[in-house]
């Protein structure tokens, strides 16, 4: 493993094969990172060889001890366990132009995905939002792109990103993908509000608030039992203080790794993995954000 400042508050960081090859690792993909204090913490794969992923770590002033640890604890040559690259996040597979637009850390996402496309010869761009010039993280890599990449910073006058005038300036069928602060994503979602579904693509570092809603019973159709949970507490809280195994990771609805079948009852989603038909079909939720809208909720557990 090794660490390498990138930006002010940013730091990449090289996950090195022990021994062997890594698996394929598409653009826009994550992988799980278990850090030695228990943690379990998602990152996107900003580079990927057969042999070592690079991820992009923002250091974050609230930090519960994950990006923390890996800016400030790990050291090179420390051992770390990762899991397989997921792609919640993927190219889809269109012909047309494409336009990527990144808010800080959100370029470890992106980055790749322009790579990708460049080399498959399609068309698009890459709008880059920082607060300073200074504040670019992966430089070399982003110069490397040349004149399809738009650095909007902020503090510079006539500079500020638009993502309602990009948006509006673009041909029909064009593929918008965004990655960013939740600030953004929401100015994002609401640009393209009138677009079709299949051509809008975010990825958000959290989902919605995972308490606060009813109170509600979740029933393990698998072995009968049935489980009270709090209008602040979550489901797969629960089941754990309950003594009952269940798949999680990030507890933030952005991973996909909790995802549980729903045999009855209507849930209340609130996780970003899960596409707008499959949260209306309701035939499968994210058990460590989403919640219920019904009385009870029959879980295949």
């Amino acid at each position: 493993m090794a660490l390498r400042e990138e930006a002010p508050g940013v730091v990449s960081c090289e996950l090195r094969a022990v021994s062997g090859e890594l698996p394929p690792c598409p653009p826009g993909a994550h992988v799980d990172v278990h850090l030695p204090n228990g943690l379990v913490r998602q990152y996107s794969v900003v580079q990927a060889g057969t042999g070592s992923y690079h991820v992009g770590i923002k250091r974050d002033p609230e930090s519960r001890g994950g990006s923390a640890f890996m800016a400030e604890s790990l050291r090179i040559g420390s051992r770390l366990r990762i899991g397989a690259p997921r792609d919640n996040f993927p190219l889809a597979a269109s012909s047309g132009r494409v336009v990527l637009i990144a808010g800080g850390i959100g370029i470890t996402a992106l980055l790749p995905m322009a790579r990708s496309l460049e080399a498959s010869g399609r068309d698009w761009t890459l709008h880059y939002a920082v607060r300073t010039v200074e504040d670019v993280a992966f430089k070399p890599a982003v110069r490397d792109l040349g004149d399809r990449l738009r650095i909007h910073a902020s503090s510079a006058e006539g500079c500020r990103l638009s993502i309602a005038g990009i948006v509006e300036q673009q041909p029909a069928g064009t593929h918008f993908y965004c990655c960013g602060p939740a600030p953004m994503l929401d100015t994002f979602s609401k640009a393209t509000a009138s677009l079709p579904r299949e051509q809008v693509h975010l990825e958000r570092f959290g989902a919605e608030p995972t308490s606060g809603g009813q109170e509600f019973v979740i029933r393990l159709a698998r072995s009968g039992a049935t489980l009270p949970i709090a209008a602040d507490q979550t489901i797969i809280d629960a089941l754990l203080a309950a003594g009952h195994d269940a798949p999680y990771s990030c507890q933030q609805g952005i991973c996909g790794s909790c995802e549980v079948k729903v045999l009855e009852g209507r849930p209340d989603h609130r996780d970003d993995v899960l596409t707008a038909a499959e949260k209306a079909s309701n035939k499968t939720m994210m058990i460590c954000c989403s919640r219920a809208c019904s009385a009870e909720l029959v879980l295949d557990l």
